[in-house]
């Protein structure tokens, strides 16, 4: 059995984060002239965005995007993640967790289950992890996604 883990990032820093930050996020993104995007920048160390293409195990694909300008900067991931990783991978998020706003920034699943662990900005630079409970089964998208005409 593998420790493959699927962890899934979405932000939106207020405002424009530093210039060493945005510099940080592209080597984590391998986002680099001298770099590729095998989860290894030449030349730049490891990398924790930067694996693109199909998520064996996990299933989808992985991704690893920053967007942004002057005023605003947006920075979504989907990436597999090994417990050897956690260290520099709990770093960085708390790094981008210091700067977005307070909510749901992603989630963190072991590929064997089925509900993930979300990631949760809680302001001041933390960022708690909440397990999830399900009480019931959904076979269905229709029950699953709620209508909002009631």
């Amino acid at each position: 059995m593998a420790d493959v883990y699927e962890l899934q990032l979405a932000l939106d820093p207020p405002g424009s984060p530093p210039r060493s930050e945005l510099a940080l996020l592209r080597r984590h993104l391998a986002d680099t002239a001298e770099g590729g995007r095998d989860g290894h920048a030449r030349g730049h160390g490891y990398t924790l965005l930067a694996d693109r293409g199909p998520a064996r195990r996990i299933g989808g694909a992985l991704l690893g995007e920053l967007r942004g300008n002057d005023a605003r900067w947006s920075l979504t991931a989907r990436q597999k993640t090994h417990p050897d990783e956690f260290d520099g991978l709990r770093r960085s998020v708390r790094r981008l967790g210091e700067r977005t706003t307070v909510g749901t920034t992603g989630h963190l699943r072991f590929y064997g289950t089925d509900v993930p662990e979300v990631l949760v900005a809680a302001g001041g630079g933390t960022v708690d992890r909440r397990i999830l409970s399900v009480d019931r089964t959904v076979d269905m998208a229709a029950e699953a996604i709620p209508d909002p005409r009631g």
